[in-house]
């Protein structure tokens, strides 16, 4: 069969965003007529490649996962074909993963440095999936939480470190509080966007701060994870503090202190030759943005990573 470009790329694009209107959006069309490009495909290949949630959300489905990166590089041939005829830069692919802690909002702000070079956000499932990309040449550079191990040939640049905050429901008993401490959760719940031993981040914290209980529900998008928090009063979630909140009624964030949880935001490339200059570039452009915002700043007295000090210690001068 021959495929639709125009229908790939929608395909892609919701599934980057797993959501059908924030889709529409990002291609400037209906949210009807990006649902129509996906029926149709769907129709073309003989598999549903979306779960339908509640509201507008989405999920992959088996076939859709499997369906993703292969749709990625037959647009990102495509892309550099029309680059190539038209004699311009080719983009910088740069994939994210943790979606639900908005990756793009930090990448967004240091995307001017780059010049005429555009960059073209992909989405990744988690970190095993983007560091396969990068090894095959499907991504130039990825933006997420890095942690050991990796595959040789990749390197990373620590960016940031974001406090993190406890997101509770109003019949959470400690809905009212100004802030809290980590420990102080122990007997809640930890609601996960999926299995919480493939959560790197939050299986560690469970573990550091006596935290018992965990629940999830599946990865359909931001509001529809926050909204999971009102199927148990017991419930709390773990986003960064600069992370916007959907507004959902009685959702609330409360900082976590004593320690303060920190997200570590790295940039993750292939090393050596061969690979798009532009990383470098962004590269440069996250540590001037990061010594402005002062987005390294770290007391281990205060506060608290998964990662071990040492490692963190060698990012923030520099090492890759």
């Amino acid at each position: 069969m021959d495929l639709d470009l125009a229908q790939v790329r929608a395909f892609v694009r919701t599934a980057q965003e797993l959501h059908f209107g924030r889709a529409a959006g990002t291609l400037s069309i209906s949210q009807q007529a990006l649902s129509k490009r996906i029926a149709r495909l769907e129709t073309e290949l003989g598999a549903a490649l979306f779960v339908r949630g509640g509201g507008h959300g989405v999920g992959l489905t088996e076939a859709g996962r499997r369906f993703l990166d292969p749709a990625r590089r037959t647009l990102a041939a495509a892309d550099e074909a029309v680059a190539a005829v038209r004699d311009e830069p080719r983009p910088l692919r740069v994939d994210v993963w943790g979606h639900l802690y908005a990756p793009m909002r930090t990448l967004a702000r240091v995307a001017a440095p780059l010049g005429p070079v555009p960059v073209e956000p992909g989405h990744a499932r988690d970190l095993p999936s983007v560091a396969a990309a990068l090894l095959q040449g499907e991504v130039d550079a990825a933006f997420g939480r890095v942690h050991p191990p990796l595959p040789p040939g990749l390197t990373h640049r620590l960016v940031r470190l974001e406090p993190v905050d406890a997101v509770l429901g109003a019949g959470h008993p400690l809905a009212a509080a100004s802030e809290l401490r980590p420990d102080q959760l122990g007997d809640s719940v930890l609601w996960t966007p999926g299995a919480l031993d493939r959560l790197d981040f939050l299986r560690r914290f469970a573990e550091r701060f006596g935290v018992r209980d965990h629940a999830e529900g599946p990865n359909l998008g931001l509001d529809h994870f926050l909204a999971g928090l009102a199927g148990d009063a017991r419930r709390f979630a773990l986003m960064p503090a600069d992370a916007p909140l959907p507004p959902l009624p009685g959702i609330r964030a409360v900082p976590l202190v004593d320690p303060t949880p920190l997200y570590a935001w790295s940039l993750l490339w292939r090393a050596g030759p061969g690979g798009h200059p532009a990383p470098d570039a962004l590269v440069g452009a996250l540590a001037a943005e990061a010594g402005r915002s002062r987005w390294l700043e770290y007391d281990p007295a205060r506060d608290w990573l998964p990662e071990p000090h040492e490692e963190i210690a060698d990012m923030r001068g520099g090492g890759r």
